[in-house]
């Protein structure tokens, strides 16, 4: 499986460093480049990037604002000029700092980090006790207490930072979890992922439109990634 990357740096020359250095690694595969944060808030918010290479002084948007806006950063291997930023960087729990001009042996080094990091995570698995489905039901643990949550009662699950919300007619439960795991988990008859940040049932969904649906009365986006798929199921 390719790792996703997406480049963010408003330097003609960072892009030609890094672009020559992905294709150099077979394990990764890039997905978007742009010199504009806002852009990359926008292409972050409708799809899903394993690692993004940043770069911190940016106009408009500094890479470290962009990474406080969004809820779920994806992993983040910071490419800078400057030193200065490299302690606040961390805050953002980043896997790597690089100073320009980065050398390919150290650009390799920061990247087996992240592909140790995420091969850890897929093997890692959910727990047994809080995440093993069942045809008609899931366990979210929630306050140290494992929930029996109905699937049938479910009708959205949407992402929330480091978090998931799973969204039942009477109660709103908030797990500690990743989206991905989530999508691994929910029948894939019964639910589908129409967003980055979320995934509905779809015998809740109420109304459809191209860019998107209601469920339980809520307006969520169709990301522009999913729009073929939700189209062939929603039929």
């Amino acid at each position: 499986m390719k790792v996703k990357c997406l480049i963010v740096d408003d330097e003609e020359r960072a892009h030609v460093v890094l672009k020559n250095y992905l294709q150099k690694i077979s394990s990764l595969e890039l997905t978007y480049a742009t010199r504009d944060p806002v852009d990359a808030f926008n292409y972050l918010h409708e799809n899903e990037i394993d690692l993004l290479l940043l770069d911190i002084e940016m106009p408009e948007l500094s890479g470290l604002d962009l990474l406080s806006a969004l809820e779920d950063p994806p992993k983040v291997i910071v490419t800078s000029a400057h030193s200065e930023f490299a302690l606040e960087s961390y805050n953002f729990e980043v896997v790597d700092y690089l100073l320009k001009p980065i050398p390919f042996n150290r650009f390799l080094k920061a990247v087996n980090r992240v592909l140790k990091l995420l091969q850890n995570e897929s093997d890692s698995g959910p727990a047994e006790t809080e995440k093993e489905p069942t045809d008609q039901y899931i366990f979210v643990k929630e306050d140290g207490i494992n929930h029996k949550v109905m699937l049938e009662d479910i009708v959205y699950v949407s992402s929330y930072g480091n978090y998931v919300r799973i969204h039942t007619a009477k109660k709103m439960y908030l797990m500690a979890e990743t989206m991905k795991n989530m999508d691994q988990q929910l029948p894939e008859r019964d639910f589908i992922r129409v967003h980055k940040s979320y995934i509905v049932q779809l015998s809740k969904v109420e109304k459809y439109q191209s860019k998107s649906l209601q469920v339980g009365g809520q307006e969520i986006p169709i990301g522009n990634i999913y729009r073929q798929t939700v189209s062939q199921r929603m039929g």
